[in-house]
């Protein structure tokens, strides 16, 4: 078999893992699955920009935000309904990436990192300071005329897994067809070596800028779908909290890996679930997790295979 036909096998396979697990699994877990797909499509986003380009961004709460508070206004204030709620919050998520992008790709480094922190931090204070129309820090349930769909509701386990598996499959085969394209390899390009991209003619911030916009886009879309799909809007989901969740997903699945931000999502969902059961010091565990894996396998654990064994990884 080819390459190319041994990396559509895989991840075929893998959608077809999730399509079987979602339909043998007790509801408690078919329930975190349909909110570890949506947290990896955020993910997805995130490595896009982290993994594949080398931005490191602490502003991608911001974004997920901006994509679950353009769906949820569109429905609490202008009482729209899914579809085009859903579509407002994926195209609110990509400009907001635009904005903060125009100003903060003019940084590099660790000053990109703060600067795009900067924005997310005030982004999380302006939904406070307009609570009359965000909810503040209780945000506020999505009505549920806005979560049917076809007849549907997504308020029920069924329709609510299947919607948070056609999501994280049209994402996966996007981010698929996006890293293995010839913009994927400039993307690449511009993480190993900027300066030599440059040098070959390449217009490195408006490649970077459309990276931005895409991540954006993705986030939005899981921001999106994550509001609609568990009913609730609210100011904790803006937090600087999710723009580490990402960054944790990436580094432990794989960071440049279109299969990581799932494996990591998974394993850091269920570390946190089953170590807070055991203790309230949960974190500590989750960073004595990350420290070993930083010791053991720097690369995420997708990273570590690909290293040693499947080089075709993508």
């Amino acid at each position: 078999m080819s390459v190319t036909g041994k990396i559509w096998a895989l991840h075929l396979g893998v959608l077809v893992m999730l399509a079987v697990a979602q339909a043998v699994l007790p509801a408690y877990h078919a329930n975190n699955l349909a909110r570890i797909m949506v947290l990896a499509v955020f993910a997805m986003g995130y490595n896009i920009a982290f993994g594949y380009t080398g931005l490191l961004s602490l502003g991608h709460a911001l974004f997920f935000g901006f994509g679950m508070y353009g769906m949820g206004l569109a429905v609490w204030q202008v009482e729209w309904t899914f579809f085009p709620a859903v579509v407002l919050g994926l195209l609110a998520g990509g400009a907001s990436a635009a904005a903060v992008g125009m100003l903060a790709l003019r940084t590099a480094g660790v000053s990109f990192m703060i600067v795009t922190l900067m924005f997310a931090q005030a982004g999380y204070l302006t939904v406070l300071y307009f609570n009359q129309y965000t909810g503040g820090d209780q945000g506020f349930a999505v009505e549920a005329f806005a979560r049917q769909v076809f007849g549907y509701d997504l308020a029920q386990d069924t329709p609510r897994a299947v919607a948070a598996f056609v999501l994280f499959a049209v994402a996966l085969v996007l981010n698929l067809v996006l890293v293995r394209s010839r913009f994927g390899r400039v993307m690449a390009a511009m993480r190993e070596n900027e300066e030599r991209s440059r040098m070959l003619g390449y217009d490195v911030f408006h490649v970077k800028l459309r990276v931005m916009v895409i991540s954006g886009l993705y986030a939005g879309a899981a921001g999106a779908a994550f509001g609609v799909l568990f009913g609730y809007v609210g100011a904790n989901f803006a937090t600087v909290q999710y723009s580490i969740l990402p960054m944790l997903y990436v580094l432990m699945g794989g960071a440049g890996v279109v299969l990581g931000p799932l494996l990591g999502a998974v394993v850091m969902f269920y570390l946190i679930d089953i170590a807070s059961g055991l203790t309230s010091a949960h974190l500590l565990v989750v960073g004595v997790a990350l420290v070993v894996l930083v010791l053991f396998a720097p690369r995420g654990l997708l990273g570590m295979v690909r290293e040693r064994w499947l080089p075709w990884l993508p």
